[in-house]
């Protein structure tokens, strides 16, 4: 699947206003689906238990003045206006932050990291070359990069918010499901509803989640006209309460009700906060999918049509509860009774499908930043599958879909109330957002160099008010509660070991590398008998020879013609251009024929398949050596030194560079075309499968570059085999009592069932060989 010339398709800086319309339009679908959902229970969250709904409308009115200044402060404010502006080259989120971070300041934990990757395009299309010349933040700057501890502290930080992002893609599901069937309550006796209410729900998860291989492109074509259908429909019927009902209910948006509101609840109206937040769930898509749509296209579309809609409609729930103090219980305070009678089952159909949009958005979020955790060494390999050709963040990760399913079912059966499915959603999404402010805070002075007290600024500002929703959903702990903190944890320990087993087990295979002496010392030939085809060694080492190598050459008799050392590395960008994707470089001297190559990815970035990377991985050598003219190959210099290497692009990107053609036809070896044409270098054996290079017109090849150009092709013919190690990794003696229990039992469950790298690099498994080896780290 070549989805790169879609993902590095330059954008116009100065986009059309049509153009722009129509990515806010778009956005409602993927966006707003979750945040758009939430008038179906707040209200009735807030006031569940820790409040009583009286004659005097404080308490309405106070929860009215709470929803539209939160809505005011933290989506508006804080996203729309402040955070949507630290993208990391156009795209958002928890690690998008963290990536923004680690190439300002050394706090990458990644142990595979080059100089050579400071020098990609949105490595420093940001201005982080200006970094060092500018005195702004340094102190800040020098004190995370000398101490270690504190570069955990901020990885730990960043592997929370995303951990609370997961937990939600288990609670939001349930709730919204939830809160959108209890429409149903109205039509009959609250016995028969609670007989009927969860197994519905169940039925409506289980078809969402069966849904998701099919991909969010094949569904979501309906996905922006039922929000926007949503949108209308519960602004208009706000506008009916306010106007039927009660027309001064806009006095409540004065931050006085706030004060009134706390002074006559007290502590149970500082508890029912925890509920009140819910109106915030989902703010935090806007920032997370701005890789999928504009900067401007989300703030027109919120400013403009969700954030006034979500206003009108929780001002509309008030003005009409604030002339209904008599209901049969408070059961019954929610956005369906404030529904007139004749739309109530036309209301309950569009909030059933807004519901689904709302958790399919969360579960989309989920998959992708799964994917970007993976790239990123923090989360074992699992299987991705892209469910779209042109959009390039569509993905499903089916153990990821099945788990999040039997987790949101788990959780419906359990709890069956909304009360205590909106404590656990609004700790989850507090706790994502407090992250985020954090994270922010360090970007304002590392990233954009202000000053520290406006970094300090907006970190009292907004922390203060999370703060008191994180203590208010905090202290419901065993009502609910729980569940995110039980299931971040969860995943934190699979990440963090994860991460640890694998950092440990790079830093053993450089202290256990082969001199490149060695090697020298063996001459051309290795000592061995060098058989045609091309030997593909994937390692982890961006520098020297892995053990592995030494064990083939020691214990085989024979060995590939031409061996590729390829590593496979995410770097902190969300997309490495095509034209620098692959490093080239030699070991040792040109007729050993031993090359280093190192496939960069961003973690945003889509792998290709297998045939297609493997042309690229070829094309890559046989342009370095087209185009080399290194010291090794004019026999100068030190072959100590592996650490030279070219930046080589895939075929597609360099239209000058060398390409690859394949046929079954016969022809003797020649070299065609004059200096105004292209040339043609073909092997000179026949065979069924003939590769050629196609190079462009340049000076005349020298016999050596031409014999290793031909060498190449007549090992690709030959084939290709792919050796990797199958590692097992132990705690060495003297490790303590922790340290086993984490790679011995924790790290080596999640290697057993995790994809290897075989999986990851999409290779046959006819040509692959595995070669067992013990890690003592």
């Amino acid at each position: 699947m070549d989805l790169e010339s879609v993902i590095h398709k330059n954008p116009i800086k100065e986009e059309s206003w049509k153009h722009v319309l129509v990515l806010a339009y778009q956005s409602l679908g993927v966006v707003y689906g979750d945040l758009s959902t939430s008038p179906l229970y707040v209200y009735k969250s807030a006031f569940a238990e820790d409040i009583k709904h009286s004659d005097t409308n404080e308490e309405i009115f106070g929860v009215l003045s709470f929803v539209f200044w939160t809505l005011t402060l933290i989506p508006l404010f804080k996203y729309v206006f402040i955070v949507l502006r630290a993208d990391d080259n156009g795209e958002g989120g928890t690690f998008a932050l963290y990536s923004l971070l680690c190439r300002h300041a050394r706090v990458s934990l990644m142990p595979n990291t080059q100089l050579a990757d400071e020098d990609l395009t949105q490595y420093t299309m940001d201005g982080t070359a200006a970094v060092n010349k500018r005195n702004v933040g340094s102190s800040l700057k020098s004190l995370l990069e000398k101490h270690r501890v504190l570069q955990r502290v901020l990885l730990v930080l960043a592997l929370i918010g995303t951990c609370m992002v997961i937990g939600d893609g288990v609670l939001t599901p349930a709730i919204s499901v939830f809160s959108a069937i209890s429409g149903l309550e109205l039509s009959m006796s609250k016995e028969q509803h609670k007989y009927v209410e969860v197994p519905v729900a169940c039925i409506i998860l289980m078809f969402l989640f069966a849904l998701q291989h099919y991909g969010t492109h094949r569904i979501g074509s309906l996905f922006a006209p039922v929000v926007l259908t949503w949108l209308i429909c519960i602004s208009s019927i706000g506008i009916y309460n306010i106007i039927h009902w009660n027309p001064h209910v806009y006095q409540a948006l004065s931050p006085y009700y706030m004060f009134k509101f706390l002074k006559k609840t007290q502590s149970g109206g500082w508890m029912s906060l925890g509920g009140i937040l819910l109106c915030i769930t989902g703010s935090e898509a806007m920032f997370a999918d701005l890789g999928h749509f504009s900067q401007l296209s989300i703030q027109i579309a919120f400013t403009f049509l969700v954030y006034p809609s979500l206003i009108l409609a929780y001002m509309g729930q008030a003005a009409y509860l604030s002339k209904h103090h008599s209901l049969e219980t408070d059961y019954r305070i929610g956005f369906y009774v404030s529904v007139p009678v004749k739309l109530r089952w036309p209301v309950l159909a569009i909030a059933i499908l807004q519901a689904v949009v709302g958790s399919q958005a969360i579960i989309t979020g989920t998959f992708s930043i799964i994917k970007q955790c993976s790239s990123l060494g923090c989360f074992p390999k699992v299987k991705i599958v892209h469910t779209s050709s042109k959009i390039h963040g569509q993905i499903y990760i089916p153990e990821i879909n099945w788990s999040l399913m039997l987790l949101c079912l788990a959780v419906t059966i359990g709890f069956r109330d909304t009360k205590r499915l909106g404590n656990a959603a609004g700790l989850a999404v507090i706790t994502v957002m407090l992250v985020t402010t954090c994270l922010m805070s360090l970007v304002i002075v590392l990233c954009w160099h202000k000053s520290a007290w406006v970094a300090i600024c907006f970190l009292l500002f907004f922390g203060s008010i999370e703060a008191l929703y994180f203590s208010a959903s905090l202290i419901k702990f065993l009502e609910g509660a729980w569940v995110p903190i039980a299931l971040s944890l969860i995943f934190l320990i699979i990440m963090y070991v994860w991460h640890y087993g694998t950092v440990m087990k790079y830093e053993f295979d450089v202290q256990n590398k082969v001199a490149i002496n060695w090697l020298l010392g063996l001459g051309p030939t290795l000592g061995i008998v060098r058989v045609k085809g091309i030997g593909l060694i994937h390692t982890e080492l961006v520098a020297g020879i892995p053990a592995i190598f030494s064990h083939f050459v020691t214990n085989l008799p024979a060995f590939h013609q031409v061996v590729i050392f390829l590593c496979i590395k995410s770097v902190p960008v969300p997309h490495v251009a095509p034209r620098e994707r692959f490093l080239v470089g030699r070991i040792g001297p040109k007729e050993y024929r031993l090359y280093r190559c190192i496939a960069r990815y961003g973690y945003r970035d889509v792998h290709k398949d297998d045939m297609e990377f493997e042309n690229d991985l070829i094309c890559s050598i046989a342009e370095f050596i087209r185009s080399d003219i290194s010291e090794y190959s004019s026999g100068l210099g030190s072959f100590e030194d592996d650490t030279k290497m070219t930046v080589v692009g895939t075929s597609s990107s360099n239209s000058e560079g060398v390409k690859i053609s394949e046929d079954n036809q016969d022809n003797n070896s020649q070299i065609e075309g004059t200096s105004s044409e292209l040339k043609e270098v073909k092997s000179p054996k026949k065979v069924k499968k003939r590769v050629r290079f196609v190079v462009p017109d340049s000076p005349r090849m020298d016999m050596d570059t031409r014999a290793e150009l031909v060498e190449l092709m007549e090992a690709k013919e030959a084939g290709m085999a792919f050796i990797m190690s199958h590692s097992y990794v132990r705690a060495k003696r003297g490790s303590s009592w922790i340290k086993k229990v984490v790679i011995n039992y924790g790290y080596d469950f999640l290697r057993r069932n995790s994809r290897g790298p075989a999986y990851a690099l999409s290779l046959p498994h006819a040509s692959t060989l595995e070669v067992g080896m013990i890690y003592h780290v």
